[in-house]
């Protein structure tokens, strides 16, 4: 499996696209695709048919995924995007730290 620079739960920047300027959650990152569904971004409208959950069908907001190069990671120190780094610890385990700021990403 591929290292990515996002995880899930991560607050990200959109750097590209209709959403440029948008922040959000990481709801989900597909890493085959190289893409990530988040939080508020790349609203799809999908038509559902009748269910349990919806016994009404029509039409639902949701989101879809985007491709990983068009978001960066916001750093948590000065809350603007940062590249990521990765470095060793204390207890030498592999952590990613803002490039900016130099604040280890939990």
């Amino acid at each position: 499996m591929r290292k990515l620079h996002v995880k899930k739960g991560d607050l990200v920047y959109v750097i590209a696209g209709d959403d440029k300027g948008k922040q959000g959650r990481v709801l989900e990152v597909l890493v085959k695709e190289n893409r990530a569904v988040v939080e508020g971004v790349n609203m799809v409208s999908k038509h559902t048919k009748p269910n349990a959950k919806n016994p009404q069908g029509g039409i639902v907001k949701q989101e879809a995924s985007i491709n990983l190069s068009n978001l960066m990671i916001v750093d948590p120190s000065t809350g603007k995007p940062s590249r990521i780094g990765r470095k060793r610890d204390e207890n030498n385990k592999s952590v990613r730290y803002a490039k900016k700021s130099g604040e280890v990403i939990k």
